[in-house]
């Protein structure tokens, strides 16, 4: 059951990407592009996605457990240091180069386009390199 509910939520999650328009990168790439073509719709669909996201912690954690689990497994460290500070900008980045968010690029593998396939092919290389770097890194006690 559990894994039908997790096969469930991708496909809502894959429909509404699509329907938004998310999955398009020009349409993505319009929003970062003030001064010529903007296209403000990608801020409707993040503020969606915020009031969505509220409302559905506010339900979940309003439970003692979570239905298909013992315990809620969420970050508990608050710490803002380069490791985050570097692994946003590089996301920032990527999706302002490509157009494509990981979460828009999967739905969007589908479509069968040579550029989505190119892009998720780049963020696993990424995922694998950032991986073998941090265990290539000394172990720092926390300050």
């Amino acid at each position: 059951m559990r894994l039908f509910v997790t096969y469930l939520i991708g496909v809502i999650f894959g429909v509404g990407i699509s329907i938004s328009g998310m999955a398009n990168p020009a349409k993505v790439l319009n929003f970062f592009d003030i001064a010529g073509t903007w296209d403000p719709s990608l801020i409707f669909v993040m503020g969606g996605a915020l009031v969505t996201t509220f409302i559905g912690y506010k339900l979940v954690f309003g439970r003692t457990a979570p239905v298909f689990g013992e315990f809620f497994a969420v970050p508990n460290s608050r710490v803002i240091d380069m490791r985050l500070v570097g692994g946003s900008a590089i996301f920032g980045i990527g999706w302002g180069i490509a157009g494509f968010c990981p979460g828009g690029a999967l739905p969007a593998l589908g479509t069968g386009r040579w550029e989505v396939f190119a892009f998720t092919g780049a963020l696993i290389a990424g995922i694998l390199l950032a991986r073998w770097v941090s265990t290539k890194q000394p172990v720092r006690a926390a300050t």
